[in-house]
């Protein structure tokens, strides 16, 4: 059962060039007890606009086997009609990885403030873009 908090991610590679590099990266996070996947779609539309939606188990036997390592766990959540609505979010001729995830290197700090009754009132990830903004402009005020 889940003890972190969940999140969702979809990555999104143009062109349709989705290479598997990012298995051995997703690797090291599980290894580390960083992350726990629990689903991973990919979704492809082509320079048509029509959509394919495969599901981790339906690759090819040397793509699965680039994401052996992170399988073992997966609890399939997601469907057909999730990967079709995350294909809104992409152009024509692009593809995505899209994974749920537990932050289980935060299970520890979740269990203890569920037990002390405490109550997350807001959570919200700040995107990168924005820390480069503020960045620059802190580098511009020195």
């Amino acid at each position: 059962m889940p003890t972190g908090p969940i999140e969702m991610l979809a990555v999104k590679f143009p062109g349709n060039r989705f290479t598997g590099e990012i298995a051995p990266a997703l690797a090291d996070l599980v290894e580390s007890d960083t992350i726990r996947l629990i689903d991973i779609l990919f979704v492809r539309k082509d320079a048509d606009g029509l959509v394919e939606v495969t599901e981790i188990s339906e690759l090819d036997d040397d793509t699965y086997a680039a994401f052996d390592l992170v399988t073992s766990d997966m609890e399939g959540l997601m469907s057909e009609d999730d990967g079709q609505r995350i294909s809104a979010l992409l152009e024509p001729n692009s593809s995505a990885a899209v994974m749920v995830f537990e932050n289980t290197w935060a299970s520890r700090f979740t269990e203890a403030m569920r037990n002390a009754d405490g109550e997350v009132v807001f959570n919200e990830r700040i995107p990168r873009a924005v820390i480069d903004e503020m960045m620059a402009e802190i580098d511009a005020n020195s």
